[in-house]
């Protein structure tokens, strides 16, 4: 690091919120990782977002179509977006399953 400059790796994790569900069960809702693995995104790897919370790159695509036919009136853009939050559902779906089956809740 050189001199004169802060540290900025953990500095966006001192914004993190906490889940609420989290806080009061102590178990991981279906959204549990996503900020973790958004964060990982953004800092470019890509292995570590799929791996903290395979939905994130799924929920930013359907975020960013979601921008994009908002702003130019895509022809069949509200036929995407409704498949796109299906495969989004399905896939969060699918890892919270798949969490609970592996014990990997706590």
């Amino acid at each position: 690091m050189a001199a004169g400059y802060p540290d900025t790796t953990n500095s966006a994790q001192a914004y993190m919120l906490t889940c609420p569900s989290k806080k009061m069960t102590h178990i991981d809702c279906p959204g549990c990782g996503f900020q973790r693995g958004t964060l990982a995104m953004l800092k470019g790897n890509m292995q570590a977002s799929w791996r903290v919370y395979p939905p994130t790159g799924f929920i930013w695509v359907t975020i960013l179509f979601l921008c994009v036919h908002l702003l130019f009136k895509l022809k069949y853009g509200a036929v995407i977006l409704k498949y796109l939050y299906i495969v989004t559902v399905v896939v969060i779906m699918t890892n919270y399953i798949y969490k609970i089956f592996t014990n990997q809740l706590i």
